[in-house]
């Protein structure tokens, strides 16, 4: 039995698609679909992937100047809230409240799931203790287990070191949604200022564990994630309880694809990798603008496509069970 990835077929747009309003300078409008000016945000967590994202997308439209932000998951939302921009890249959807706020604005926001991203929890390389439950995990980050002879019997790291990339980052919020479920974090978690900076950190501290997101240690085409890769080495991770060995996975791509309740149960030695997010790009313009023309070009073919070259999971890509013979 083989997990197949196959793309869905279809294209997601907003507002049909990249679509010229009007020309340059044309009556009523600043800027059209692929040609103009416009700022978006993004989360720094997926500073690679979207970096990618707008070098294809300067190259194809020259005359679309799109300014670029990497900032931690609130600074993002602040900015588009307010206006500063009119595209935000974050791994949530809006909140109640933020959707009031834009009702008031007589905004209504466009959201567009875009990929599914895995966090990886990295590891010095030095680490023995490769092997995680998500128990285990929630124990950690809340300060419960604070040696990692606690996690395996072993004694020569000591005292756990947990790293995050930045205190507003959306990667400690979903630890503290999804991970400790609420329960605040150790007050002994350091915040390393950004992900390279994590990842550093990690590489020359053996007691340490970090989480960042897997595009920044997948891409096997990006020198630099690959730099990262050889430096740390990533946990494989179950959230099942009582695990063997083969119950610990990684967030390869065919693991954050979703399975269904169904297929599991014909398939029990297949899961979700657990700590799996869903990636989305929001937009605040009232027309078909430039950052429409962006959202349009990510959702589209060429930037599913670069997603599934990152490492991240494209919105567009379906898992499909293949039985095969064993020879």
């Amino acid at each position: 039995m083989q997990l197949v990835l196959v793309g869905a077929g279809a294209t997601f747009a907003l507002a049909g698609g990249i679509v010229a309003c009007s020309g340059p300078g044309g009556p009523g409008s600043l800027d059209t679909a692929t040609t103009g000016r416009v700022a978006v945000s993004v989360d720094e967590t997926f500073g690679p992937i979207l970096q990618a994202q707008l070098d294809t997308f300067s190259q194809l439209y020259p005359l679309a100047h799109v300014r670029m932000a990497f900032q931690a998951e609130e600074k993002v939302m602040q900015a588009l809230m307010s206006d500063s921009v009119k595209v935000a890249v974050v791994p949530r959807e809006l909140t109640a409240a933020e959707l009031a706020e834009f009702q008031k604005q007589t905004i209504s926001p466009r959201i567009l799931r875009i990929g599914v991203d895995g966090l990886a929890i990295v590891l010095n390389r030095d680490n023995p203790d490769s092997l995680l439950t998500v128990a285990q995990l929630r124990d950690i980050y809340t300060g419960k287990t604070g040696q990692w002879s606690q996690v395996s019997g072993r004694k020569t790291l000591g005292a756990i070191n947990v790293v995050f990339d930045n205190n507003q980052s959306s990667t400690s919020r979903f630890v503290r949604d999804s991970v400790t479920r609420g329960v605040a974090l150790t007050p002994k978690a350091y915040a390393a200022t950004s992900n390279p900076a994590l990842l550093d950190y990690v590489a020359t501290h053996p007691s340490a564990i970090g989480v960042v997101g897997v595009s920044w240690i997948s891409d096997q085409d990006d020198p630099k994630a690959m730099s990262f890769m050889r430096k740390v080495r990533v946990a494989s991770i179950t959230a099942r309880p009582n695990p063997k060995v083969d119950d610990f996975i990684q967030p390869y791509q065919v693991h954050l694809a979703e399975k269904t309740p169904q297929q599991i149960a014909e398939h029990p030695d297949l899961q979700n990798y657990p700590l799996r997010r869903n990636l989305y790009l929001i937009s605040r313009e009232a027309r078909a603008g430039l950052g429409t023309g962006f959202a349009s070009f990510v959702a589209g073919k060429n930037g599913q496509l670069i997603f599934q070259k990152s490492g991240l999971l494209p919105a567009q890509m379906q898992a499909r069970i293949v039985t095969t013979n064993q020879l």
